[in-house]
């Protein structure tokens, strides 16, 4: 069963947003304040994202068992600063039978290779909303701690100069700070 995460977006949350870039599309509205909630939130938020925390689509059992031994857990003590980056890939890509995106995504991209080397530095955890009829078709969530950012961003740069990348129509970076 997925568990549906909701990314809300306004005065309210632990995370304290530094920035949002639009690096594809259109930018998300400017918010103070960012919470990560599991099921229906309530409160007013600016915006609402939410994604779906599902089964791995394009890894192979390999793979799965690689990242599950070198994969960190979510909310570490010192893992301060977070990057939300919500995607939507072009219609070409959804047109392509799941084989081919595989292809891309592993075979010439090597995305699952280039996410290893920020491992185990950076945590991350991927949420699907494509089926969920939302704006963007990934919620991607980072967090690691301040002396990892530059292995986070070199990581980022990799992955967004891959031929997987010529698929995305809309990204957004959100930089954050953990303040209680």
């Amino acid at each position: 069963m997925s568990r549906i995460v909701v990314f809300s977006g306004g005065d309210v949350g632990p995370w304290r947003v530094r920035d949002i870039r639009a690096i594809r599309g259109e930018p998300l509205p400017e918010v103070r304040r960012l919470l990560m909630t599991e099921g229906e939130p309530s409160g007013a938020a600016t915006w609402r994202l939410r994604g779906a925390i599902s089964n791995a689509r394009y890894a192979t059992r390999s793979e799965v068992t690689t990242l599950a031994q070198l994969q960190p857990a979510l909310a570490r003590p010192l893992a301060s600063q977070a990057v939300l980056i919500p995607i939507r890939k072009s219609p070409a890509w959804w047109v392509l039978a799941q084989d081919e995106r595989r292809a891309i995504f592993e075979e010439t991209s090597h995305h699952t290779r280039i996410g290893l080397t920020a491992l185990p530095a950076v945590a991350r955890r991927l949420h699907h909303s494509r089926d969920l009829d939302e704006r963007f078709d990934f919620l991607t969530w980072f967090e690691f701690a301040p002396e990892h950012e530059a292995d986070f961003w070199a990581m980022t740069a990799r992955l967004r100069a891959t031929r997987e990348w010529d698929y995305v129509e809309a990204e957004v970076e959100l930089r954050l700070a953990l303040e209680a």
